[in-house]
């Protein structure tokens, strides 16, 4: 790729905007100008990219004078707002909020599993980054899928902190000192103690008794996968762990397919590796994928219960695959193709 791009990273402060700028340092994006935008009280501060320290700026109306690729990470009011701005303003936008996932004439992209739609961004000069849980969970998925084609998905989450920010990170942390020494704590993330404890519930609940983050793996798993078909239950839940998601998959599929095939299928599919050793323990653990941008599965084996099922364990580093190494990916591909 012969050709520099200015890029914009909005939200550059948080920590899926650090995160994205160190996968964009480390896969030698092209990048010639980088502006970081972020909140005004975050104006002035320095990040640093390639060795040099870059002043972020005040995110506004005249942020994207010049952008080629504007990659959002600063939550989905921002994201309504501004995307359509640096849009208009010539940028593409690759957002990772949940803004534009479920609009029909946004792509809604996972690069290994459906990288045609990307060319969809002309309708309104945005590509949108599924949910953390969804991406990892699509990946065998696809993989089953061209085989065979999924019918039912029923699928359980064991979802880190860190996809609550750093400051989710920061209750755990100190929850958990506190708690060790017979102090009292405080809950300001969330409404439960999250140290040693587990929260079944991910964002709001909804009428129809299921949370936002439940809701958005059924629609976002659809969508990419180009399926309105498949049947899609989820049950979300917050746990103690710093960085990785964990998930157990149940999947039922058109035709049968055994558990060596569905290992077979895993290992010849990009971005997945197989960890399924059970006699040595060998199994995907979200301690072992923090900071890494391959998506773990293991526990593979046919479901007693139905004809044609699975069950999976699958687990990935929910802000590098799960937010900032995607939306780079999805960048990169803009950058080769289209752009």
């Amino acid at each position: 790729m012969s050709r520099e791009f200015s890029v914009a990273v909005v939200g550059a402060t948080g920590a899926v905007g650090n995160e994205i700028l160190r996968v964009l340092e480390e896969r030698q994006f092209p990048v010639k100008e980088l502006r970081l935008l972020a909140s005004e009280r975050s104006e002035g501060t320095f990040l640093e990219f390639r060795g040099e320290e870059i002043v972020v700026e005040a995110l506004g109306n005249d942020s994207f004078g010049g952008i080629d690729l504007a990659l959002f990470s600063a939550g989905g009011e921002l994201s309504q707002e501004y995307c359509p701005v640096a849009a208009a303003a010539g940028a593409v936008c690759v957002d990772n909020s949940s803004a534009w996932r479920m609009d029909p004439e946004v792509p809604l992209v996972v690069p290994e599993v459906n990288p045609g739609e990307i060319a969809r961004f002309r309708n309104k000069g945005i590509v949108a980054n599924p949910n953390c849980s969804t991406i990892q969970m699509v990946l065998p998925l696809k993989a089953l899928h061209d085989f065979s084609p999924v019918k039912r998905v029923v699928v359980s989450t064991y979802q880190a902190v860190s996809g609550s920010g750093q400051k989710a990170v920061d209750e755990l942390r100190i929850q958990s000192g506190e708690l060790l020494n017979g102090r009292p704590i405080e809950c300001k993330v969330y409404p439960h103690q999250i140290g040693f404890n587990c929260l079944p519930q991910i964002d709001a609940f909804l009428d129809n008794g299921y949370t936002k983050e439940e809701m958005k793996m059924v629609n976002e798993t659809r969508k990419i996968l180009g399926d309105d078909g498949i049947r899609v239950t989820a049950t979300a839940v917050r746990v103690p762990v710093f960085y990785g998601h964990s998930e157990s998959v149940n999947v039922e599929t058109t035709g049968k397919i055994t558990a060596v095939k569905a290992r077979e299928l895993f290992a010849a599919f990009p971005s997945l590796e197989v960890l399924d050793d059970a006699a040595k323990g060998v199994y995907p653990m979200p301690v072992a994928s923090a900071g890494e941008d391959l998506t773990y599965v293991g526990r593979i084996r046919e479901d007693e219960s139905v004809d044609n099922g699975l069950n999976l364990w699958v687990v990935a580093d929910n802000v590098r695959k799960g937010a900032a190494t995607n939306a780079v990916q999805i960048a990169e591909i803009l950058a080769e193709k289209y752009l």
